[in-house]
């Protein structure tokens, strides 16, 4: 008597469960980051807890963040000069390049590099704590995970993220004018002159925004990742994989809606009250 196999779901089906399980997963994310914020307004973390996540999250991170941002700005000074002396504004590059980095790319760029280091670190980490027991340890003995695991990595990211960022707009910013300046000779008094006149400091600021928001998004995709973890060596490896291409999204994402909000801004109360101001 031959056998029937299961058979395969149709596309409809298989769509509907990929929907489901997507508007699952962002439903218990969602409880997730509202349940750690009532842990960090109701209690304050305890100094032993915050400091290990400080230096993993800052001072381990500088030298990458550091290199990142001094190449990003020479690579698109390579890229620019060509095309601003084929148009006789080779004096003006340092402006766009200058405003792309602390808008744009610095930010962008150094959350991505923190995701893939910080965030994949974070996720194997809390996945090989949930995996061994230790989450389940730690909840016997009247500690909550999320106050105790969750809130001093959130802080950490908040509020270091955007601190590297000012190094790595820094870097990215002296690496630009070091090959327009010393290898295509371009006059730095012109250079340093166009790059005051139009970056802003709401421009440095909007970066600083975004990465704040980049931030807190990494530390809590990556703890969500880690304590949701499947069980197995395999369980840990896919926890940390998930966490760094759902941080890479988010990202991207999140940059895309927090430049047409904070740009609105600007151009609704800032460049309005200075109207009439000059007016």
């Amino acid at each position: 008597m031959a056998t029937v196999g299961p058979t395969r779901p149709g596309p409809i089906i298989a769509l509907g469960g990929i929907a489901y399980h997507a508007v699952t997963l962002l439903g218990d994310f969602t409880l997730f980051s509202l349940q750690t914020l009532g842990w960090m307004a109701r209690r304050r973390p305890t100094p032993g807890t915050v400091m290990p996540s400080f230096y993993l999250v800052g001072v381990r991170s500088v030298p990458v963040v550091a290199i990142t941002g001094m190449f990003i700005g020479m690579v698109m000074a390579v890229q620019m000069y060509n095309q601003f002396n084929k148009m006789g504004m080779a004096t003006r590059i340092g402006s766009m390049i200058n405003i792309t980095i602390v808008r744009e790319l610095g930010p962008v760029l150094a959350a991505t590099m923190l995701a893939g280091r910080v965030g994949s670190a974070m996720a194997a980490e809390l996945a090989t704590m949930r995996v061994t027991e230790q989450v389940d340890a730690l909840s016997c003995l009247g500690a909550h995970p999320l106050h105790y695991l969750v809130v001093p990595r959130l802080l950490a990211c908040g509020l270091l993220i955007p601190l590297l960022t000012v190094m790595a707009d820094f870097m990215g910013v002296m690496g630009g004018a070091f090959i327009c300046t010393r290898l295509y000779g371009v006059e730095a008094h012109y250079y340093w002159a166009h790059t005051a006149y139009f970056v802003s400091m709401w421009d440095v600021s909007m970066g600083l925004i975004k990465a704040f928001f980049f931030g807190c998004a990494i530390a809590l995709i990556s703890c969500h990742r880690g304590l949701n973890s499947q069980a197995g060596a395999e369980g840990v490896g896919r926890s940390a994989t998930e966490a760094f291409v759902l941080s890479f999204v988010v990202i991207l994402v999140l940059d895309f809606f927090l430049a047409i909000l904070l740009i609105n801004l600007y151009d609704m109360f800032i460049l309005k009250g200075m109207t009439r101001t000059f007016l």
